[in-house]
């Protein structure tokens, strides 16, 4: 991927650390030496907003903003914003979903049928319960680390480079629970 520019699209909601998750994959892009741009939309946290990051790396990019078609990755902590955002894929781009439902305000119940929805667009779809794996990490903030790891599965970075990035973006008592989530969120989707 370091001879193109890869464009990865995260889209979650409020307080799930999609903006945090964006700043690793930057400073893992970075430690490979590759030039990288991101821009970041904030929802209203509070009521569920939506919260979408844009991150593009390679040898030289000029825009921070990922056209609609051109996601090579769509990184999606939530399955309604995988469905909301998945327009941003390009024809044969993968799609990590975080197998997590959270009923938006306004609804009494989550909408039924959105993983053959999500199937139908991207076939190929890997869902992974990020909920359940950050627990088992030892805590449900690790979800974002968790989705990277899943993403990470489909990337060629080294383990040193996502080490390090995590190391300088997560508060240092919180290192071991987020490497931890990431590990299990690689190996979940690398077994699919």
């Amino acid at each position: 991927m370091a001879d193109r520019v890869t464009n990865v699209f995260i889209a979650g909601v409020g307080g799930q650390g999609i903006l945090l998750a964006s700043e690793i994959l930057s400073a893992a892009a970075l430690a490979r030496g590759l030039d990288v741009k991101k821009s970041e939309v904030h929802g209203m946290a509070q009521r569920g907003g939506s919260v979408v990051s844009h991150v593009r790396f390679g040898a030289r990019v000029h825009s921070p903003v990922i056209a609609e078609g051109e996601a090579d990755v769509l990184v999606a902590f939530e399955k309604m914003e995988a469905l909301r955002w998945i327009h941003v894929l390009k024809p044969r781009g993968r799609v990590v979903v975080n197998a997590q439902e959270i009923i938006p305000s306004g609804l009494d119940e989550y909408p039924k049928g959105l993983d053959a929805k999500i199937r139908g667009r991207a076939p190929d779809a890997v869902f992974v319960d990020a909920l359940a794996l950050a627990k088992e990490a030892g805590n449900v903030r690790a979800v974002n680390t968790v989705m990277l790891g899943a993403f990470a599965a489909f990337l060629d970075f080294s383990d040193d480079e996502w080490k390090r990035a995590i190391q300088a973006s997560v508060p240092r008592k919180t290192v071991e629970m987020n490497l931890a989530g990431f590990a299990l969120g690689r190996k979940a989707a690398a077994g699919r």
